[in-house]
């Protein structure tokens, strides 16, 4: 492998094709796309700087990273070390590990999961993919309908075998929801009983638990749901994802009718030949909304168990044209870099679990075990840290790995994660890189619908961020994640608007003051995730207490010291994306 594809493999281009098209059509409208033997000639936007990385300034912050940076790993495997006097306190709950004989800390169900059953899915995506080939030679061409036939039919069998008889209840729904909407059809009341009949279904498949037979019909019943409830009984789980593709299909389906049929659509370019906007935006004709087609696209099994979220217009957009001219992403040679970068974040994890037992011991911190008492205030706080690191790790990798399958399949959806959660300053645009397909969702589906930040974007980013607690789960410790989010958000847009870059980024004292701003960011965003995924409002209270305030004055200096660290960082992170800028790429993440 070339030095310039090892480098590549670590580029944000990477991860989506959008972001290389992005910059391609960036070049053609500031008339700068030239030949290749001019384009080392070629000026770098103007909105970046000269670099600063050789800078006496920037000399000084890479001594404080090789300080700073080894004493955090240091930290937190120290405490996760067999002479630890705390060990005990945990030790019952990690389990065997393959890297050196050390334990693995495998304690997050949700990830575990995951890890136990990878090297099944591996072979389910070889059988997936061994399987389309077979039918498209046996069928001919892989047109739409030859596509939307393998699709139905493996995600039958793919959700009988995760959740048994269930998936004739998750059929269920989906009939009904599609005799909801095409009686409507383009009348007024479409979105609104699209809205709530989904919301209603949310509610409802928590409180009934997935309807389980002998909640329905008595106790006697019971063993039908146990007899064939499958791999993972637990469909409702699943269904928020799948909720938001039934949101999509009908909407999609609903401007589809009420724009009205368009010299555009007719005259619609293969996707290799339109920008991800026009993929998601341009209506399909109406009869390409169909239960076949819906089914698929709901159920589609690379996407379905975790994601990532693409629109109904943008999954029929490529598979229309997958024979012919299928995305350029979804070639070999990037599929496959993009594969090496999963394998490294998964390798990643596998370090982490065998090494930081952080999990474990923030599960383990109460009464009577107390597995972080006489820990140093560093010590406290590279547990949380670090478990946010795992949050965003355990997310990452299967949605890297259910987005490798479907690239695989020739179909190309957004990237849900496109930077490491430690190279984020905004909390703006912390939200647009983390599940930002989701993300995505949620903008084009509420926020501009709402009126977007033309009209109350305060209520209107409220409204989302409430809506994203409830979907993830129905819980006040969730609620109040998303209204600490819009909160914490609040002084960044504020500042932005006193002070935006275009009038006073020139000036020497603009990096400076935005670097203090977003380390006071970046520790409210880290606040808020701790209380939404990991410890709770109780448990962060208590790391704080125990961290900073019951530490007297050893509290107060590592305090210090983390803000000058994170100022370090955040002067980092700045450089990175002004490196992004000179090739091109404007992520606003």
């Amino acid at each position: 492998m070339s030095v310039d594809s090892l480098k590549y493999i670590f580029t944000p281009e990477l991860l989506d094709g959008r972001l290389v098209s992005t910059i391609s059509n960036a070049s053609q409208r500031d008339g700068t796309a030239k030949r290749d033997e001019d384009s080392a000639n070629s000026k770098p936007p103007q909105r970046t700087s000269p670099p600063r990385w050789q800078s006496i300034e920037y000399i000084l912050y890479y001594l404080v990273i090789i300080l700073v940076v080894p004493q955090m790993f240091k930290s937190v495997y120290d405490i996760s070390k067999e002479d630890h006097p705390n060990y005990l306190r945990y030790s019952s709950i990690l389990s065997d590990g393959w890297i050196f004989g050390r334990k693995v800390d495998n304690t997050d169900m949700q990830y575990k999961g995951f890890r136990d059953h990878v090297l099944t899915l591996f072979i389910v995506v070889g059988a997936h993919t061994a399987l389309r080939k077979l039918t498209s030679n046996i069928l001919g061409a892989a047109d739409l309908q030859t596509r939307m036939v393998f699709d139905n039919i493996f995600a039958a069998i793919f959700l009988i075998v995760l959740h048994g008889i269930s998936y004739f209840k998750i059929l269920a729904l989906l009939a009904a929801n599609y005799g909801i909407l095409k009686s409507l059809g383009p009348s007024k009341a479409t979105p609104f009983a699209t809205w709530g009949f989904n919301i209603a279904m949310l509610f409802l498949n928590e409180w009934n638990r997935g309807y389980m037979f002998g909640r329905i019909f008595g106790p006697e019943h019971a063993s039908i749901d146990i007899q064939y409830g499958g791999l993972m009984p637990r469909w409702e789980v699943h269904f928020n994802l799948t909720m938001l593709r039934v949101i999509s299909f009908n909407m999609d389906y609903y401007w589809a009718l009420t724009t009205g049929p368009d010299l555009e659509r007719r005259k619609r370019p293969p996707p290799s030949h339109q920008s991800d906007k026009d993929r998601v935006s341009i209506s399909h004709s109406p009869d390409l909304y169909t239960f076949p087609i819906f089914h698929a696209y709901c159920l589609y099994s690379p996407l379905y168990l975790a994601g990532p979220i693409i629109t109904f217009n943008d999954f029929v957009a490529q598979n229309l044209h997958n024979a012919k001219q299928p995305l350029p992403s979804t070639s070999f040679k990037p599929v496959l870099l993009y594969s090496i970068r999963f394998l490294v974040s998964l390798l990643c994890m596998e370090l982490v679990l065998h090494y930081c037992y952080v999990q474990a011991i923030s599960k383990a911190s109460h009464a009577p075990y107390n597995a972080w008492i006489n820990d140093t205030p560093f010590q406290l706080m590279m547990i949380g840290y670090f478990n946010l690191h795992i949050i965003w790790l355990k997310l990452l990798i299967p949605w890297r790995f259910f987005r490798m399958w479907a690239l695989i399949d020739s179909i190309d959806p957004p990237e849900n994660m496109l930077r490491c959660m430690s190279d984020n300053y905004s909390a703006v645009g912390f939200w647009r890189g983390w599940h930002r397909s989701y993300n995505r969702w949620n903008i084009r589906y509420i926020y501009i619908p709402l009126g977007g930040s033309k009209k109350r974007p305060v209520l209107n980013m409220l409204l989302v961020f409430t809506f994203v607690a409830l979907w993830h789960d129905i819980s006040l410790t969730l609620l109040t994640w998303g209204w600490l989010i819009v909160l914490f958000i609040l002084p960044e847009l504020t500042a932005r608007a006193m002070l935006p870059y275009n009038k006073y980024g020139a000036n020497w004292w603009y990096r400076p003051l935005a670097a203090m701003g977003g380390t006071l960011t970046v520790l409210t965003m880290c606040g808020a995730n701790l209380v939404g995924f990991a410890l709770g409002v109780d448990g962060v209270k208590q790391l704080i207490y125990d961290g900073i305030i019951n530490a007297g004055w050893a509290g107060a200096a590592f305090l210090g010291a983390t803000l000058g660290a994170l100022f370090v960082g955040i002067n980092i992170m700045f450089e990175l994306r002004e490196e992004e800028g000179r090739r091109g790429l404007f992520l606003g993440c």
